[in-house]
């Protein structure tokens, strides 16, 4: 099993950029109603998709507050190279870099353009 999450965003190139740059991923498929972002060996991290584009009843609430009881969450291998990035992208950092004792790892709780909560945290006791 593989997830592959999508979110809704109101701009997906601006999004598509902000999450390439923040994770150091790719387009794997670029446009303006929808996105895929994967890692150099082409596995699928992060779908984006268009608010007003209605060929899925099932998106959400645009009226809704985003992202309400849910995270993104990435294990990522370059903790501090990326909590730098987030730092340098001017993005709204809601916690951290932090260590989580509970779980032995590093985090850093941020919030993206659209208002989701997003977690970039190290490997599970990396400490």
């Amino acid at each position: 099993m593989r997830p592959q999450p999508m979110i809704v965003v109101n701009d997906v190139p601006a999004s598509s950029l902000w999450y390439q740059r923040l994770l150091n991923v790719k387009s794997g498929h670029g446009g303006d109603e929808y996105e895929q972002l994967v890692r150099d060996d082409g596995t699928l991290i992060l779908q984006l998709h268009r608010w007003d584009v209605h060929e899925h009843r099932f998106l959400g609430d645009p009226d809704a507050p985003k992202g309400n009881g849910a995270l993104l969450w990435f294990e990522i291998d370059d903790f501090p190279d990326a909590a730098y990035r987030a730092e340098d992208m001017s993005a709204e950092i809601l916690e951290g870099p932090l260590v989580n004792p509970n779980a032995q790892h590093r985090e850093i709780w941020i919030r993206d353009p659209d208002g989701y909560t997003v977690v970039l945290a190290s490997k599970y006791g990396d400490l």
